[in-house]
């Protein structure tokens, strides 16, 4: 097993008599399931349906205070703690920016040897691994306690890379982005299920009338790589934009129907020049394919 903790990592804590309820009515995902040792990955969106920020919920223990921890984005931490006290209004909610004293630990390759207070698997995706939520400080020793080696953040970036999960600011730009254009809807962070929440209405008419014409796609690169944000062109057309990219892998925001297209055409993609290619081009073509819309 290996283990990195995630500079570019935040903790959010809400809490109080009213959290779940009032966090469950404003982010993407059911907080039903979520207690000590379980997660669920969701995302605060704006009411046109763009991600404000997205993040992984899981419960204090009654030990370490209780709440609910949103493991985020530290660029949007304080951003998000502020959106959260906007909706607050009368409920019985505290909501705090724990950043400067809690932080996350990013777990993969194998089992936890012992269960730590503030860790859960990893919803997205389970090859993801575990998220332990420790002071900085406190990383190394839980790191030892769970029998894993050390490793540095960019080994977990090229592992995250490889799992396809992709990472707000560099994959998809946030204030910008609709959840089905990160995979979220693919990464269990959208509950289609569940009563109204903020954007909800934006987001289920893309998932009812599959209009989703965007979508992140995992490609090979030759290295060196070009850089984040490097325009993707197949035969005359812009088609996209690589996000991040570590060991021969990235992540690449494309539009599938162009994307489909040069597949089609035998067009090859490039990037400043340099070649790539998607990693499962069978399964763009078929999102490439226009759903059919569904009766009015």
């Amino acid at each position: 097993m290996q283990a990195a903790f995630l500079p570019d990592r935040g903790v959010i804590k809400v809490s109080g008599e009213d959290a779940r309820k009032f966090l469950d009515n404003l982010v993407t995902s059911s907080l039903a399931p979520v207690r000590p040792g379980v997660g669920r990955f969701g995302a605060l969106l704006t009411p046109q349906g763009k991600i404000i920020a997205d993040f992984l919920i899981t419960e204090a223990p009654a030990g370490h205070g209780g709440g609910l921890l949103l493991d985020c984005p530290r660029e949007r931490a304080e951003i998000l703690a502020t959106r959260l006290n906007v909706y607050k209004l009368r409920a019985k909610v505290s909501v705090e920016n724990l950043s400067d004293g809690l932080g996350v630990l990013a777990a993969w390759g194998g089992e936890p040897a012992t269960a730590l207070d503030l860790a859960f698997p990893d919803p997205r995706d389970g090859a993801l691994g575990w998220r332990i939520l420790v002071p900085q400080a406190l990383a190394p020793q839980a790191c030892a306690l769970i029998g894993a080696d050390w490793r540095e953040p960019s080994d977990y970036e090229a592992h995250r890379i490889a799992c396809g999960a992709p990472r707000g600011g560099v994959d998809f730009a946030y204030d910008d982005a609709f959840p089905h254009e990160s995979n979220m809807d693919r990464l269990h962070g959208v509950d289609f299920d569940k009563g109204c929440y903020v954007g909800q209405e934006v987001v289920s008419r893309m998932q009812h009338r599959g209009t989703a014409r965007t979508r992140i796609v995992t490609v090979e690169v030759d290295e060196p790589a070009p850089a984040a944000g490097a325009a993707i062109v197949a035969g005359d057309k812009t088609i996209g934009t690589l996000g991040s990219s570590a060991r021969g892998l990235g992540l690449a925001l494309v539009r599938v129907d162009r994307a489909g297209d040069a597949l089609e055409a035998g067009d090859p993609w490039l990037a400043d020049g340099r070649p790539l290619r998607p990693t499962a081009p069978d399964a763009l073509r078929a999102a490439a394919v226009p759903h059919p819309k569904a009766p009015a």
